[in-house]
């Protein structure tokens, strides 16, 4: 069909694995030390010696799983548990408490407060690895449903429910810094005649590789493309004026040529194309997401009535 081939799929689409992290919490700094040289095997590892150091440990290092232990001198392990799961950006993170208490009961209380697991002091090595190898698969699990529950499954890129979400969190992020926002959406050229003439396969492929050619040319971590229905996609780029937007939008365009995937069916020219509309705006210039959404897809309406294969970024 083409010169181009499809290659991995690019590391702005979607979160990339990571060395998975765990931080542990004991009063004791023996022990916080000998537990991290144990499972350091399996996962980076930081350690706090105090309740207080934890939290603020869990808010900077985002780890993973947290090991805490239960009895520490003034906020003990399940102070500090409750703290954890009262704060948005450590609530999710699963606990497993480790005591010498020998009681029953503060096994019950910290099960029935939501802990992951609880592990016995003095413990074994081979129960400490495994009980936090199976605590870490899990997570990475959760990690990786989270990341296909956001992805296109044809293109692999973003899928519009996510697009959506982080349009609408950006979008809050202007707002409070006062920085422009900017949309670029697209939409190859004369789709369906594609479809018509090689087939659906065919269409399926021409959408992958345009899919990979948008999300090579973003060379920001921030910056995202999205798959936003059919033969449409949309790039969305914090803290960027209309002028970084535009020069995107052109070496959008140049990857696309680069392509030369062929297509006797286009009106502009024999290969695939496609035509862009750009938006970019100040929490002054907009109300909201969907006035922004707005503009850029009308300025896309008005490139494909233009002749296609053009790009409008004025009214």
């Amino acid at each position: 069909m083409s010169h181009a081939s499809l290659q991995p799929i690019h590391p702005h689409l979607l979160a990339t694995t990571h060395a998975q992290k765990v931080l542990v919490i004991d009063d004791v700094e023996m022990n916080a030390t000998l537990i991290a040289s144990v499972i350091s095997t399996l996962c980076e590892v930081q350690t706090a010696t105090s309740g207080t150091e934890g939290l603020q440990l869990a808010l900077q290092y985002n780890p993973d799983l947290i090991l805490l232990d239960v009895l520490m001198p003034g906020m003990d392990g399940f102070e500090l548990f409750r703290r954890l799961k009262s704060e948005p950006r450590t609530a999710h993170i699963p606990v497993i408490f480790l005591t010498a208490i020998s009681d029953m009961s503060a096994e019950e209380v910290g099960l029935n407060m939501g802990a992951a697991d609880f592990i016995a002091k003095p413990f074994r090595t081979a129960v400490l690895l495994a009980r936090v190898r199976n605590h870490l698969e899990l997570v990475r699990q959760r990690h990786l449903l989270e990341r296909l529950s956001h992805s296109d499954g044809l293109t692999g890129i973003a899928n519009r429910r996510y697009f959506n979400t982080m349009l609408s969190r950006e979008f809050s992020r202007m707002q409070r810094q006062n920085q422009p926002l900017a949309l670029v959406m697209i939409d190859v050229d004369d789709f369906k005649a594609f479809n018509d003439h090689y087939g659906h396969l065919r269409g399926d492929e021409c959408l992958q590789l345009v899919a990979q050619a948008i999300a090579q040319c973003l060379q920001r971590p921030g910056d995202m493309v999205a798959r936003y229905g059919g033969e449409e996609f949309v790039c969305l780029l914090p803290n960027t004026p209309v002028s970084g937007a535009l020069k995107l939008a052109h070496d959008i365009q140049t990857a696309i040529a680069g392509l030369q995937m062929p297509h006797v069916q286009a009106q502009a020219t024999d290969f695939v194309t496609v035509s862009m509309g750009v938006a970019a705006a100040t929490p002054q210039e907009v109300p909201g997401s969907h006035q922004l959404l707005a503009l850029a897809d009308a300025r896309l309406y008005r490139a494909k009535r233009g002749g296609r294969n053009r790009i409008i970024s004025e009214d």
